[in-house]
């Protein structure tokens, strides 16, 4: 069949049923669409359903009826040859590792609600990011660089981000990691987790203090760039490539990446975004491609 939708829970709270799997095959069903059997993925985590007839979005909007607000994503998609994708170009803060760190420096200097709000404004594209960013390293200025250290401790990676990366590597494809953040964390995070690259803001020390960030600041031009670029050094289309973020400055290279997938995002990304991972960790990111149970290394 032409089509595809993938039903995806979170690992840990494998609710997908067959009986539910079934209610949405026979909801599309219903809608006039030729519907396929339950292809299983992962029993109780990720299952295919076939279909033809029904539009992608209507497919998606009568499986979320039917899944009675179940925590369950659902992504309807063209089944091509290229549903495997050939790179991975990732955002990190929130993303790859739970934490935004200029919030967890700004904790340990005491002046974090003040910037912490700045940064929810930015990543939902209420505040310019450029800007934001500017006056956040503006209000660290003068702090101590053991901050950059004590915060490093305080990171945790998002649950599935060591399945992916280590899954898309012995598959053979390119990861690369993306931030509008600072290499300090970027490089540690891409070697702990096998990246092939990373590219991050760099925040200028001096005299053992933090003075600033480094010009030209990389945001959301410069991530659209690393994926265009990626896919040009791979000798691939952008549509043969994966990027994955949660914020507004991620939104450039969710939009032209083959699949652009807005992961646990704040509200404005999940409106502009085609794929919403809302439940599932980032394992979902692979069963989005069809991978399956067998295939997926270390999850969790």
């Amino acid at each position: 069949m032409q089509n595809i939708l993938t039903l995806i829970t979170a690992p840990h709270n494998a609710v997908l049923t067959p009986r539910l799997a079934s209610a949405v095959r026979d909801a599309l069903a219903l809608a006039r669409g030729r519907v396929g059997p339950a292809d299983w993925l992962d029993p109780g985590i990720a299952c295919d359903i076939p279909f033809d007839g029904v539009d992608l979005k209507e497919a998606e909007k009568v499986a979320r009826i039917a899944l009675r607000n179940a925590p369950v994503d659902v992504v309807a998609q063209a089944n091509t040859p290229n549903r495997r994708k050939k790179a991975l170009v990732a955002d990190m803060e929130s993303t790859i590792i739970r934490n935004e760190m200029l919030d967890e420096l700004a904790y340990l200097a005491e002046i974090g609600e003040q910037v912490a709000e700045i940064t929810r404004k930015a990543m939902n594209g209420e505040l310019d990011f450029y800007a934001a960013i500017r006056e956040r390293v503006a209000l660290l200025k003068g702090q101590p660089a053991s901050l950059l250290d004590d915060a490093a401790k305080r990171i945790r990676l998002m649950p599935g981000a060591a399945a992916l990366v280590t899954t898309l590597k012995t598959h053979g494809v390119h990861c690369a990691l993306v931030s509008g953040g600072f290499d300090y964390y970027t490089r540690p995070i891409a070697e702990q987790l096998g990246f092939d690259e990373q590219q991050a803001n760099t925040m200028l020390i001096e005299n053992d203090a933090i003075a600033g960030i480094a010009e030209p600041i990389l945001g959301r031009e410069a991530k659209l760039e690393a994926l265009q670029r990626v896919a040009r050094e791979r000798g691939i289309a952008v549509a043969d490539c994966m990027a994955v973020g949660d914020g507004a400055n991620d939104l450039a290279m969710l939009e032209a990446a083959g699949y652009g997938v807005a992961y646990h995002a704040k509200p404005a990304v999940q409106a502009a975004a085609r794929i919403n991972i809302r439940h599932g960790d980032l394992t979902a990111l692979l069963y989005l491609q069809g991978y399956r149970a067998d295939e997926v290394f270390g999850r969790g």
